[in-house]
């Protein structure tokens, strides 16, 4: 029997990549539309330095990063160019999740957002606001190493950068082109968004009763909610972007294609590109009708251009590749590897981090998805509660029962919480508007989710991840042989730090709070302790938030 999370030798390594490299795409595109979404460079109008330019260029890097990622998967993916993963001896050598990296990473990104409410935010001048965008760009950049890392090592990707070293420059190379391609394409945003909304009104009928489809103004939607198909909703960028790249890909693999069958993918492409973008709209418009106008107007609004790009162009490579009419030689579907599915135990590892990992992915979509207010918070408590309740025979060792220093402990932690929050003069923060005015019933059920999840599902998972896993293995690697009674200072204070960045602007309390929540765990050897001052801290904040309006502790 296979074990969980180990490659079947019957299997093939490229397959085992193909499913990480996905695994890979999909968090950063997580990661991805949470911090675009959430971030404007308008904010940087009026700065100097480092803070200007990524104000100005900010945006158009992205998508040329994008256009370049997704012009070198297509070119390497096309020449076969992942093959010969193996060892010489014939083991794979996509090994276990490094779950240390993939913390690190959690972590990284935590600095990521703290960062970006200072770069962000009021910021500094001169010399120190360039210091704080460096920090951003190199916490960034150090985030999307330990996730690739973590999930493929860094000795195959270093082998294989090398291997592909023309593929490094031609794939940056048709990314600027198909930015540049995107752009101009501007000016036939008019025909294109006479199309864009034709198209997605005949989508709409079906679901409403009366369209509104003016094309003189191009206006579209119904009488709750309608939006004006401005230029960069005609599709025109999705469409010069695939053209592009489309383009690059034939002739870069010319050898591979049947002409000139192979140039019917080009309006293929722009094709499903457009009509992709169509039914972007006209899901947009279905949403705001049904009352969330704010998440239709933002969300991934204003990402779901490069997505649909993505999507389309590694699509029609997918399909390309395996049609005998477009291709000399077409490629067969690599087999997926086999697992077995609940007969074998975990990673430890996975039992300590998983509950963690949920929540920031939760997170991560709960406010991707949400505009002026995070109604659906509960998703970070129904991911926590699912991956407990998954590992919770693994985890029946651990001793969870706590004394009643564990709440004297959480109850001092949340004084120093509400007086450090004071002395750094941190501006109160009033309930949002949205919140305010809602219905009774819709408020009572957020503050029963907020409560559940403080209280319960947050501290368990965190503890587990911070003074259960983190704790523990920066005094071994075998971590599980460390007694919570151990004490060295060098564990306990870094992984108290990253507890605390964890945190953003709050991190010196955060910091605080995670040696105290370590001194209760090494106290009595209990993490049981941990989880309970850290419970008890949360629910004393969420009765101060409640009392005095100090939204600013959620």
């Amino acid at each position: 029997m296979t074990p969980v999370g180990t490659l079947d030798r019957t299997s093939s390594p490229n397959a085992a990549l193909y499913v990480r490299l996905a695994v890979l795409a999909g968090i950063f595109t997580a990661e991805l539309l949470a911090i675009t979404t959430w971030l404007d460079t308008s904010a940087l109008l009026g700065r100097h330095g480092l803070a200007a330019l990524v104000g100005d260029w900010g945006p158009w890097f992205i998508k040329l990063a994008i256009a370049s990622v997704v012009a070198f998967l297509i070119l390497g993916e096309s020449r076969q160019a992942a093959d010969g993963w193996d060892d010489p001896d014939g083991e794979p050598r996509i090994h276990a999740v490094d779950w240390r990296l993939l913390l690190g990473h959690a972590v990284a990104m935590a600095a990521v957002v703290a960062l970006s409410s200072i770069v962000f935010g009021k910021g500094a001048d001169g010399l120190l606001s360039n210091l704080e965008v460096l920090a951003w760009i190199a916490t960034g950049v150090a985030a999307i190493a330990l996730a690739a890392c973590a999930l493929i090592p860094a000795g195959i990707w270093i082998e294989k950068m090398r291997g592909m070293r023309d593929l490094l420059i031609f794939a940056p190379a048709a990314g600027l082109a198909a930015c540049f391609l995107g752009s101009a394409a501007s000016s036939f945003w008019r025909p294109l968004s006479s199309g864009t909304m034709t198209l997605a009104a005949i989508m709409l009928r079906p679901f409403l009763t009366h369209v509104i489809a003016d094309r003189t103004t191009l206006t579209l939607g119904s009488d709750k909610f309608n939006v004006t198909i401005a230029p960069g909703c005609s599709g025109y960028e999705g469409i010069g972007l695939v053209l592009a790249v489309t383009c690059a890909w034939l002739w870069f693999l010319r050898r591979q294609w049947r002409f000139p069958n192979a140039l019917a993918l080009i309006p293929v492409g722009i094709a499903a590109v457009w009509i992709l973008n169509a039914t972007r709209i006209a899901a947009l418009i279905l949403i705001g009708n049904a009352g969330a106008g704010q998440i239709a107007l933002g969300g991934f609004h204003s990402q779901a251009g490069w997505i649909a790009f993505s999507l389309v162009a590694l699509g029609v490579c997918a399909a390309a590749r395996r049609i005998a009419w477009f291709n000399v030689q077409p490629a067969q579907a690599a087999p997926l590897p086999e697992f077995t599915a609940l007969d074998a135990a975990p990673n430890p590892v996975t039992v300590y981090l998983v509950p963690f990992l949920a929540i920031l992915a939760a997170g991560l979509i709960a406010r991707a998805a949400s505009a002026d207010f995070e109604w659906i918070y509960g998703l970070r408590v129904v991911a926590a509660a699912g991956a407990l309740w998954y590992f919770r025979q693994y985890s029946r060792d651990l001793d969870l029962t706590f004394g009643p220093m564990a709440l004297g402990i959480g109850a001092v932690v949340c004084a120093m919480w509400i007086a450090l929050d004071r002395f750094t003069s941190i501006p109160p923060v009033a309930a949002p508007a949205a919140f305010v005015h809602a219905t009774l019933s819709a408020r009572s059920a957020w503050i029963t989710l907020r409560l559940i999840g403080a209280v319960i599902t947050v501290p368990i998972a965190e503890e587990l991840a911070f003074r259960g896993f983190l704790l523990r293995r920066l005094a071994s690697a075998d971590f599980e042989s460390v007694s919570f009674k151990a004490f060295s200072w060098m564990p306990f204070v870094a992984s108290s730090i990253a507890f605390g960045i964890l945190h953003g602007d709050r991190w010196l309390a955060g910091a605080i709070a995670g040696m105290c929540y370590a001194f209760a765990v090494q106290r009595r050897g209990r993490l049981g302790d941990a989880i309970a001052a850290h419970g008890f801290t949360n629910l004393l904040l969420a009765v101060w938030v409640l009392i005095t309006g100090n939204w600013q502790f959620w």
